[in-house]
């Protein structure tokens, strides 16, 4: 490794409906008794709140708007509120508390309440009062409280002045109700602090239930934290949202993926949903594809949801004139930051703040409901995504404004880069070879791990946000190793082709050698091996041109290991043989011992199996010298390779015993992974079939922890293997067709063949026979094509036994043992060439 040098279509129709949907909007009063009015007078009520005030007032007055036809997604969150209105829960007043964020369906989930709750007739009445506590003007307590009681009945002139009088008149008349059986929900929208809401609380019987952005405490409320719909209920708001408009609009079904993009980019919110609907509506021949195009921007989002009426940057805008000045720079500083969440170092480097100054700023954000806390890692914080826009168009507004905002933002800026930087170089040295440096700032290789792992995304985005700087460069350097670790292997090959570009745009000699080296090796992870050879060979001229002898000796051992992938072995042979020389002139113990484990696996290659098994001793004893526990894991198991070749299985097994205990101790799960595959493999050949089966379930496992569909597919071709052995021909039967399946999803034409010929094995002692053949024909004919003669060889045979118990004319058979021979010799075993040859003349007996 170079290191950087100091310098389908969905449904319409079947929806469910929520109590009060559809339903027309406004007072019902049917049926209602006028008897107990005190209401003398008639005319509008003129308060700011959502409710008339007539000449006579119904016992059961419901002032509910009916629910929109597309409201849907929240029946969890509904079920949830219900369970503390219950009369059964008790004869003390329930109060509930709903914050979220702007946009995400406060009121209508309140007024879905209210309408469940109605109907299961647990109340009367149902009051709603808008308090409009996020205007330049909220409405006082005591003029909510005279709109409360002229909707229970209270005449004008019996309304007392003051805010205590009519707090104790209010509450006597929800007294008188309660003692009647009458139950009232007070519905408390838009409160902004719990002074509005505190003098509406009853002393018993009844219910309020309040919608706020922020948490209010000291109501002793029941909080609620209401958080946008899920993907699929996202995607059926926007679907019945255009069908109320256009019965006939079928572009949901019609762009399924364009759906889905569309939800996501509107944050599964709500409020954003609708406004995307009501554009599409009134465009009925906008694709949703070009909609889509139209939002991803991140620079033009907030302004194309805007429908002339509902504007949500407006809204968001409005959400800062709330908070302290310190609040809304941070929130604005917050921008800056282009990853999905932030840590608390992370965001004191941005301020340049200490710790603990900055995290009661950050909590006051999360009361807004303008930042999230990871109830999991509490150090971490994440916005909203369409937050996270206006956050960042905020910050360029401000940075445009004036010469002295900017000077500071981009400052944060460098802090902010410096800050991710710093940690990742110091995290990398956990990873370098055993000698090199190790930095102080992690305590060892899990704390860097932890570290890498919570900041991946980031770390990725950062790199992308400064392409082609220093900071590019030095994360695409310092990512590598633990990318690698990780198998994350396309965020590996990103990151080394931005260090790359970076020193090309800067000009930066004295590591573009190594940026090429890196960039092979994330090819070759990716199996894009004919571009890998390309940028070793780039590398390798470019530390010629340096005289660098260690950068060369790296980029010629991993041009070895492209070679071998490009079955060029005998060129791999050379090129390791260059690599160890090379490390031998530089002294470099750690770097022979590397060579040589390379230098051993092409001599395998090469059917030079006991020079191979030297090298491998040889590479095991330099790790041990060198303290690599990890370089010694991966130096046993191909050790064991080669001993399984050698026909020496008790060896071979111990080999990979003793790998699987280093990759364990090295804390390796992918390593341990392949070591317990190798070794079910082993235990196959010693006929311990039951621990073979349970040594290849154990590698499945933990190839899905490390998410290696290719590993997978070798081990459930392994465990296939070790089922045939143990005569459960079904169950090995259904393994290898699940390895031919994972084989086909990584494009290994190979490990399909293998698949299929121990597939046709299966169907053989299964007696399914024109299986069998359909599946050694596909086998041999791919295997022959792959150029792997020696198990060319084994196919044929293995096809030839099942032609033969399957009573195939015997000409046939006698073909296809000399095909295998044929294969053999191609191959040079001429040991199993001979057999293969005596079998064509007498076929061995199947006992089929």
């Amino acid at each position: 490794m170079g290191a950087k040098k100091a310098s389908g279509k969905r449904k319409s129709g079947g929806k469910k409906k929520h109590p009060g949907q559809g339903q027309r909007t406004g007072s019902s009063f049917a049926g209602a008794s006028f008897k107990r009015s005190q209401v003398l007078g008639s005319g509008t009520q003129t308060t700011k709140i959502n409710v008339q005030a007539y000449a006579a007032v119904p016992t059961a007055l419901n002032s509910l708007p009916g629910l929109p036809q597309e409201f849907t997604g929240r029946d969890d969150e509904i079920a949830k509120i219900l369970s503390i209105l219950d009369p059964e829960g008790g004869s003390g007043a329930a109060v509930g508390s709903v914050a979220g964020l702007p946009g995400v369906g406060k009121t209508t989930l309140a007024h879905a309440v209210g309408h469940a709750a109605l109907d299961k007739g647990w109340f009367t009445k149902v009051q709603m009062v808008n308090l409009r506590g996020y205007d330049p003007t909220p409405v006082l307590p005591e003029d909510a409280l005279e709109a409360l009681l002229r909707a229970l009945g209270v005449a004008a002139e019996h309304i007392p002045p003051t805010l205590d009088e009519r707090e104790g008149l209010y509450r006597s008349q929800l007294d008188a109700l309660g003692r009647e059986e009458d139950r009232v929900l007070i519905l408390a929208d838009n409160a902004s602090t719990s002074e509005q809401i505190r003098p509406l609380l009853p002393a018993r019987h009844h219910a309020v239930l309040v919608t706020a952005r922020h948490t209010l405490p000291g109501l002793g409320a029941r909080l609620f934290n209401l958080h946008p719909l899920q993907p699929d209920a996202a995607v059926d708001l926007l679907h019945q949202r255009l069908e109320v408009a256009d019965p006939d609009d079928r572009r949901v079904e019609d762009e399924p993926a364009a759906a889905d993009e569309l939800a996501a980019l509107c944050g599964y919110l709500p409020l954003a949903l609708q406004i995307a609907a009501a554009l599409l509506a009134d465009d009925p021949d906008q694709p949703l594809s070009e909609r889509v195009r139209m939002l991803t921007d991140a620079g033009t989002r907030l302004g194309g949801l805007n429908d002339g009426e509902r504007n949500l940057s407006a809204l968001f805008d409005e959400c800062l004139t709330r908070l302290s000045h310190q609040e809304a720079d941070l929130y604005r500083l917050l921008g800056l930051h282009p990853g999905p969440d932030i840590s608390t170092p992370a965001v004191a480097a941005l301020t340049g703040q200490p710790a603990d100054k900055i995290t009661p700023v950050l909590r006051q954000l999360v009361r807004a409901r303008l930042l999230t806390q990871n109830s999991q890692a509490r150090d971490r914080w994440s916005m909203h995504d369409l937050l996270r826009v206006h956050a960042q168009e905020q910050a360029r507004t401000t940075m445009d404004r004036d010469r002295v905002p900017r000077r500071r933002y981009e400052q944060a800026r460098v802090r902010l880069t410096d800050h991710y930087v710093r940690h990742a170089e110091a995290a990398d040295t956990q990873f370098r070879p055993p000698g090199e440096a190790v930095s102080t700032l992690f305590a060892g290789r899990e704390q860097a791990l932890a570290w890498f792992d919570a900041e991946r995304e980031n770390l990725l985005a950062i790199t992308h946000t400064y392409a082609r700087t220093q900071t590019a460069l030095d994360l695409g350097f310092s990512l590598g190793r633990y990318l690698e670790w990780r198998r994350r292997h396309q965020d590996h090959l990103t990151v080394r082709a931005h260090a790359l570009e970076a020193c090309q745009a800067l000009g930066d000699v004295l590591n573009l050698a190594g940026a090429w080296s890196n960039l092979g090796t994330a090819l070759n992870e990716l199996k894009r091996h004919t571009e890998a050879h390309e940028a070793h060979l780039t590398a390798i001229d470019l530390f010629q041109q340096t005289d660098d002898t260690h950068g060369q000796a790296d980029a010629w051992n991993n041009l070895g290991s492209v070679l071998s992938e490009l079955k060029r072995h005998t060129e791999a042979h050379d090129a390791h043989q260059t690599a160890l020389a090379l490390f031998q002139q530089t002294d470099d113990t750690h770097g022979q011992a590397r060579a040589w484990n390379n230098l051993g696996t092409a001599l395998s290659e090469l059917k030079r199996h006991t020079e191979a098994h030297d090298a491998h001793q040889t590479a095991i004893d330099l790790f041990q010298q060198t303290d690599d526990t990890h370089g010694q894991a991966i130096a046993w198991h191909n050790s064991g390779n080669t001993l399984r070749r050698l026909k020496r299985h008790t060896e071979a097994h111990d080999a990979y015993r003793t790998a699987l205990d280093l990759y364990q101790k090295s804390g390796d799960t992918h390593g341990q992974a392949v070591a317990w595959n190798s070794l079910g493999t082993a235990l196959n050949e010693l006929k311990r079939h039951t621990e073979a089966h349970d040594a290849h379930q154990t590698a499945i496992d933990l190839y899905q922890q490390t998410d290696d569909t290719h590993g997978q597919a070798r081990a459930w071709s392994g465990l296939g293997t070790a089922l045939s052995e143990l005569k459960r021909h079904t169950e090995a039967h259904d393994a290898h067709q699940t390895a031919i399946d994972l084989f086909q999803q990584t494009d290994d034409t190979h490990g399909q063949a293998i698949a299929w010929n121990n597939l046709g094995t299966d169907c053989r002692g299964l007696k399914r026979y024109a299986e069998a053949i359909a599946a050694g024909e596909k086998a041999v004919a791919m295997l022959a094509q792959e150029e792997d003669w020696t198990l060319t060889g084994e196919a044929w045979a293995e096809f030839a036994t099942t032609l033969h118990a399957s009573g195939a004319d015997p000409s046939r058979v006698r073909e296809a043992w000399e095909q295998s021979a044929a294969a053999y010799a191609r191959a040079g075993d001429d040991e199993a060439a001979a057999a293969s040859r005596a079998n064509a003349e007498s076929p061995p007996d199947t006992g089929a």
